[in-house]
């Protein structure tokens, strides 16, 4: 038995799937792709989450396509995070061409061109629907976590969240919470004194300048109403086709703060809102996060610590969760270990720094005989990688290198007329992107302070008006005064009149 053919029936063998499945592409053995030998994975353990790697330009971005196709035709919705504004060609159909047909045709697998159900979603001001979170969902555990408060600082803030839950003041957006600081540290300090115990000054001060940190990345936009229901990223359109949701992330690159504070609530969201799914035959989602170091570079280690027990969970919800990043190295071991498919494109070493990398890389892969893993991983070509999975009873597939099939939809982005077409027939922009500012902590603290100012003021008038008129009256003679005065002008005037006519009146007698 030839090499080859030893090789096609040991991944034929370990790559069979008796339910259903998606098929990547078909394998490589020494640089050249052998037909029928197809790369398939089960649906069965898709939620058991994944990582895609690979240096820039080595295909990455197709292969998050072609994952996404495969699975929305299955009728399994997708989220996907696009970072760099590169996947909303899934809504249109592909175009095939020569180099298309004559990969399909080196692994013998049918092309054939489609599109797919597009959802536009955005954080910011793009056009899409707007996702949106109030600051009452995070509740008080999360919110702390994603403005990495320690734990006095944390307290306050599951202070100030009992102390609105208990004055119904809903927390909505973060000029509620601001609003909420400012009152506890002022005018309502000796109410949160009396009722919750002493809050200093300097702790409340700290946070505040965390949730303007947090603002001014973006915060503001986000945090608000009308928030997303997760339910609305399950839907399958009228053909049997899971709808592939894209949210456009190309704005807020620079602001990884806001991005990472978004993931986090996305996924806690769903992890609380989902029912319970054990062992499932097929996913109920499956989320791609591209550009994934800019969660991880930024978050701090409590953070990770949630990301990592999110994780953990999630997939007995029925969600799986791709990380998609340039170097294995870029997400962290504790969460790289719960990641059961691997799809490793091509690593460049151009320093030494850079080849020390490539081994850690391959020893993270299984050992084979059919590959120099460290070897390989330079040499692999655009759209080819590595590929190792859980077979249907949960254990490794053999490491293959993988000619991946091309997308059958558009390889490129859509115009903006295009864009403004999906969002136009999109039901969800009509649900979401109506801004509501209904009455919350802000207004009623603001209301509350205006009526304890007004009514200060009037009773500061009202004691002027008081004193001023006791001074005056302090300053009016008394009756007795004016009687006695009188009597006295009286007197006085008699006294000069008989004086002045008693002189007289001796002169005239003389």
């Amino acid at each position: 038995m030839s090499k080859e053919t030893e090789f096609s029936e040991y991944i034929n063998t370990n790559y069979n799937t008796k339910g259903e499945n998606i098929i990547l592409g078909g394998a490589i053995l020494d640089g050249n792709a052998l037909s029928d030998t197809l790369v398939k994975i089960p649906l069965k353990t898709l939620n058991r989450h994944g990582l895609i790697a690979g240096a820039t330009g080595t295909g990455k971005t197709k292969t998050i396509q072609v994952f996404s196709e495969q699975l929305s035709a299955q009728g399994i919705p997708v989220l996907m995070m696009d970072i760099k504004g590169d996947f909303s060609g899934i809504a249109a159909e592909g175009e095939e061409k020569s180099f298309i047909t004559e990969r399909h045709a080196k692994i013998n697998l049918p092309y054939t061109i489609q599109k797919f159900p597009v959802e536009l979603m955005s954080l910011s001001s793009q056009n899409g629907v707007r996702l949106r979170a109030t600051v009452s969902e995070f509740g008080p555990v999360l919110f702390s976590r994603i403005l990495d408060l320690n734990d006095t600082q944390s307290g306050v803030v599951s202070v100030i969240f009992k102390f609105c839950d208990d004055k119904q003041m809903p927390l909505l957006d973060l000029k509620d919470i601001k609003k909420v600081i400012n009152y506890i540290t002022e005018e309502g300090k000796s109410e949160i004194e009396e009722h919750y115990g002493k809050i200093s000054t300097s702790t409340t001060g700290i946070i505040l300048r965390k949730i303007i940190e947090l603002e001014q990345q973006g915060g503001d936009i986000f945090f608000g109403e009308k928030s997303f229901e997760i339910d609305d990223l399950m839907r399958i359109d009228e053909n049997g086709k899971g709808y592939v949701n894209i949210i456009r992330l190309t704005d807020i690159q620079d602001k990884p703060k806001l991005f990472s504070t978004f993931m986090l609530s996305l996924l806690a969201e769903i992890y609380q809102q989902m029912p319970e799914k054990g062992d499932v035959e097929r996913p109920e989602l499956v989320i791609f996060i591209d550009e994934a170091h800019l969660i991880f570079n930024e978050a701090s280690k409590t953070l990770l610590d949630q990301i990592e027990t999110i994780v953990k969970l999630i997939r007995s919800k029925g969600i799986g969760v791709y990380f998609v990043t340039q170097n294995p190295m870029d997400v962290p071991a504790s969460v790289l270990a719960q990641l059961g498919l691997k799809i490793q494109h091509a690593l460049r070493a151009f320093t030494a720094k850079d080849r020390q990398a490539i081994k850690q890389t391959a020893e993270n892969y299984p050992i084979t005989k059919y590959y120099k893993t460290d070897e390989v991983l330079t040499s692999l070509g655009i759209g080819e990688a590595f590929v190792t999975a859980l077979n249907e009873k949960g254990i490794p597939t053999p490491l293959v290198a993988t000619m991946l099939r091309a997308p059958m939809s558009r390889m490129d982005i859509l115009s903006e007329s295009e864009i403004d077409a999906i969002n136009e027939k999109s039901k969800l922009v009509k649900k979401y992107n109506e801004e509501i500012d209904r009455e919350s902590a802000y207004e009623i603290l603001t209301k509350k302070i205006d009526e304890a100012n007004q009514k200060a003021s009037e009773e500061a008038a009202k004691a002027e008006e008081i004193k001023t008129t006791t001074k005056r009256k302090a300053n009016e003679p008394s009756t007795a005064e004016v009687i006695g005065k009188s009597v006295t002008k009286v007197v006085t005037s008699a006294t000069f009149i008989r004086g002045v006519f008693g002189i007289l009146s001796k002169m005239f007698k003389k």
